[in-house]
């Protein structure tokens, strides 16, 4: 199993020390990584993930270990065995003194509920400041099991290991937690990072089809902002990209990682550049708040909204129709949804005139939590590639780029 590794160092200021980042090469191996000949007097461990990771064959050696109290061996035999019934949601595991909490799987758990569920595990087995939450699992478990981490006893260590692309090429990184409420995106959160990330780039081979799209919604997003080179890869090597190719796989991940602890490093709490980052997300959150959370996935979501702030940035002379119609080509050469009124809004809502679907995305986007004046939009724009700008836009020409005519 070969690693390397990268150390994300955090300004002095900043409150935080420094996030290692270990990318593995190969078939996943958690029972190495998390027990070793040499755990004797290490603190406690929470594990969380989901009812979907838990069953996955890359991790069923790791799982394996864990056993449930009043069920027996956790051993489920990829869900077959008599043991699959302590996989369930709530359920809470046992090896010798680390715990695996399971919760469900899915955005709609993304809830403050979820994130108590964690404290109180940790709290109902005594856990002190001194151990440590693990999230193994997509965006959503790293986000919560981080915010449950900022929160527990002020403050406790946690740990990743991302098992989607879009949890190692974006949500891992960089501290922010969170989890939605009222069906908003990520309402209530914190700044908390990892302090160590284990990135296993063969995760992406288990992933369904639309998790791994989703995921590299966001790749995309990061070569539009910070790297010319791999934009030009997500162009011209679409096929093997598609195909899940491990050595570019690996390439695309590590790169994406360095791009945005880069920035992290440079400003950790979002108060400057940072908020580059935020590309497609205005619309992209507006999106998943007017269909229903779960309707579509983040990157799916945020992909149809870099097609839209292209448009915006068109509308308000920031950048040429080339750039814009470059950045709409790409993203539907992967199958994402470029077209200005989103068609999982047409699909959930048939009967729906086209002008409230525009009004709910745009009432869900004026609570969008980076805007900081309630009278406008803040949004993340393009003037060209790697050449961004922070904005404000009028409620008209977002409808416009929404597709509202008669304005």
């Amino acid at each position: 199993m070969d690693s390397n590794e990268f150390i994300l160092k955090y300004a002095e200021d900043s409150g935080f020390d420094k996030t290692c980042i270990y990318f593995y090469s190969g078939s996943p191996n958690l029972n190495k990584v998390f027990f070793s000949e040499n755990d004797s007097g290490k603190q406690p461990r929470l594990f969380v993930t989901d009812t979907s990771i838990a069953r996955l064959d890359s991790i069923k050696d790791f799982i394996a270990l864990f056993e449930c109290d009043a069920n027996g061996s956790a051993n489920t035999d990829n869900g077959s065995s008599n043991g699959s019934g302590c996989l369930k949601e709530g359920s809470v595991l046992k090896y010798g003194s680390d715990y695996l909490l399971v919760l469900g799987a899915g955005e709609k758990f993304k809830t403050i509920d979820s994130v108590l569920t964690i404290v109180r595990a940790a709290l109902e087995r005594n856990f002190t400041r001194n151990c440590t939450f693990v999230a193994i699992g997509g965006g959503v478990l790293s986000d919560m099991t981080a915010f449950a981490a900022s929160i527990f006893k002020r403050g406790i260590k946690v740990e990743f290991v991302p098992t989607t692309v879009l949890s190692m090429v974006d949500a891992s990184v960089g501290g922010k937690t969170g989890c939605d409420i009222e069906g908003y995106k990520n309402m209530i959160g914190s700044f908390w990072p990892a302090s160590k990330l284990y990135v296993w780039s063969n995760f992406a081979l288990s992933l369904p089809e639309n998790e791994y799209i989703s995921g590299l919604a966001e790749a995309i997003k990061t070569a539009f902002l910070f790297d010319k080179e791999m934009l030009t890869l997500f162009e011209e090597e679409k096929d093997a990209i598609m195909k899940r190719d491990n050595a570019i796989l690996e390439k695309i991940i590590g790169a994406c990682v360095r791009a945005k602890a880069k920035i992290v490093q440079e400003d950790p709490r979002e108060n400057g550049r940072r908020a580059f980052l935020n590309l497609g997300h205005t619309f992209g959150h507006g999106l998943e708040a007017a269909a229903g959370l779960g309707c579509i996935t983040h990157g799916e979501a945020v992909a149809w909204g870099i097609g839209r702030a292209a448009d915006l940035s068109l509308l308000m002379g920031l950048c040429s129709k080339e750039f814009a119609q470059k950045t709409k080509d790409i993203i539907a050469s992967y199958g994402y949804d470029s077209g200005q009124y989103p068609k999982v809004l047409s699909k959930a809502f048939p009967d729906e005139e086209k002008s409230l679907g525009i009004k709910r995305i745009l009432q869900a986007m004026k609570k969008d939590k980076k805007n900081t004046n309630l009278s406008q939009i803040r949004l993340t724009l393009q003037k060209g590639e790697c050449d961004t700008i922070i904005t404000t836009a009028k409620d008209s020409d977002i409808e416009k780029v929404l597709g509202k005519t008669g304005i």
